[in-house]
């Protein structure tokens, strides 16, 4: 494609080194439909004659046939999948291939590629980010009458729904929705017709192109269509944030999955033994889904230090988005799903969420109670504080306290302290919007439904 200004054959290591076939060939479908519209485009402005346009176009079809089908023979010499796909449109039509290229460079096809590529893997994963959302969902209607106790720095809280739960981690993955659909939105302009950097010296219309390609506009300026990799670096940044979301679901999961806590048991299906413990049943899924996060997290800053000193324009450096990106892409396509099928099979034990529910856990409610009868918070939160130290000196649960106890704090605590050490009276009180009580909680399901329907 290029030797013409070389008097000698590129060194066999340096070939390897430059050489980007083994990563971008995933590209091949995007980059011959982007080579049928420029080859109408060449056609348009008479580069190409009828009968030429029909000869590019059929060899086009057979190519996409033998990726479709694979059978494309990928040689030696291949050095990046556009020059896969002009040699062998060469040996199928002869001498009207070298013409596809007029006013166009790899700079600007590799880009269109990538787009297309991006565009449609975006959508993938839109739909796998969806799944799992519904099967939290479907976890909150399913679980929706059980208490369990909610944690903050690892230390039993204040009880909450289940349910409630469950649904906080949908809203995350609802933000790295939208988040994609911005990175999207970067990608909808058509770097066509930009070529190696100074713009196609040829009257195509770019505006035509990038319509015919499913783009909003062309890019509005050559240099940034060839350099730009700002949406690459979005989806890696979308791709750590989402990992980050699902690798915290898969921490929590493995916490409660263990005998220590037995709030969930992992299905079969999503689990692996030991080679030699025969009791063992490993969350291996959910432990790889943690390690996949702080891998994407690696293929972002280290694509962003390839990006942070290079000059103007396109330079070899960026080939290596690629690699980054598909990684990226690959992992969460397995991950998404498993996560899916982990939620939709896991199983809830209800006897021991109950177990964690300790009465420790309505100190709140106490404090709270003391608050109506006028006594300030601040003082009232150590009154409470004080009445679970005396009682832990004593070796007595808080439920346990003598009326004489309650009493001193305030005369008609002893009357309602029942109550107020009722995990259900305490989690129906928090009916604010947002809140863990069961109406409210409801009206998040209804709300998350709504949200799916709305964008699927």
């Amino acid at each position: 494609m290029w030797g013409g200004r070389f008097s000698s054959q590129t060194d066999s290591l340096a070939a390897r080194l430059n050489a980007s076939i083994a990563f971008d060939w995933r590209l091949a479908p995007f980059d011959v439909r982007a080579s049928a519209v420029w080859a109408e485009e060449l056609a348009e402005i008479d580069i190409l004659s009828a009968e030429e346009l029909q000869q590019i176009q059929s060899g086009l079809q057979q190519i996409t046939t033998e990726i479709q089908n694979h059978t494309f023979q990928i040689q030696p010499d291949d050095e990046d999948v556009h020059t896969a796909i002009e040699r062998r449109l060469f040996e199928l039509i002869g001498e009207p291939a070298g013409k596809l290229h007029t006013g166009r460079s790899r700079n600007d096809q590799v880009m269109t590629d990538f787009y297309l590529w991006l565009r449609e893997s975006g959508s993938f994963l839109d739909t796998a980010i969806q799944d799992v959302q519904k099967a939290l969902i479907d976890r909150a209607e399913l679980d929706l009458g059980l208490i369990v106790s909610g944690y903050t720095h690892l230390q039993r809280a204040q009880p909450i729904l289940l349910s409630h739960w469950w649904l906080s981690h949908f809203y995350p993955l609802q933000r790295d929705r939208q988040y994609l659909d911005f990175l999207l939105q970067q990608a909808n302009f058509c770097p066509l017709g930009s070529s190696a950097l100074a713009g196609c010296p040829y009257p195509i219309n770019r505006f035509r192109l990038a319509k015919k390609l499913g783009f909003n506009a062309p890019f509005p300026n050559s240099i940034d269509a060839v350099s730009s990799r700002d949406a690459a670096a979005s989806f890696l940044f979308f791709a750590s944030l989402l990992t980050v979301h699902l690798s915290r679901l898969a921490e929590a999961l493995i916490l409660f999955s263990t005998t220590e806590f037995g709030f969930v048991e992992l299905p079969d299906a999503y689990t692996t033994g030991s080679s030699i413990m025969p009791q063992k049943k490993n969350p291996d899924m959910l432990e790889l889904t943690r390690a996949k996060a702080g891998v994407t997290i690696g293929q972002l800053t280290g694509f962003l230090s390839v990006l942070k000193n290079l000059p103007s324009a396109y330079d070899k450096d960026l080939q290596e988005d690629k690699p980054a990106v598909f990684s990226a892409f690959d992992h969460l396509s397995l991950i998404l799903p498993v996560i899916s099928g982990i939620l939709q099979n896991l199983k809830v034990i209800p006897q021991n969420l109950s177990a964690s529910l300790d009465p420790a856990l309505l100190a709140t409610e106490i404090a709270d109670f003391l608050v109506m009868q006028g006594i300030p918070f601040r003082k009232a939160h150590r009154l409470v504080g004080e009445l679970i130290r005396d009682c832990a000196n004593q070796g007595i649960t808080l439920l346990q306290a003598s009326a004489e106890q309650l009493g001193k704090i305030h005369e008609s605590l002893p009357d309602q302290f029942a109550e107020l050490l009722d995990p259900r009276h305490a989690v129906e009180r928090r009916a604010q919007f947002g809140g863990t009580s069961s109406t409210s909680v409801k009206n998040q399901i209804i709300q998350a439904r709504k949200i799916l329907q709305k964008l699927r």
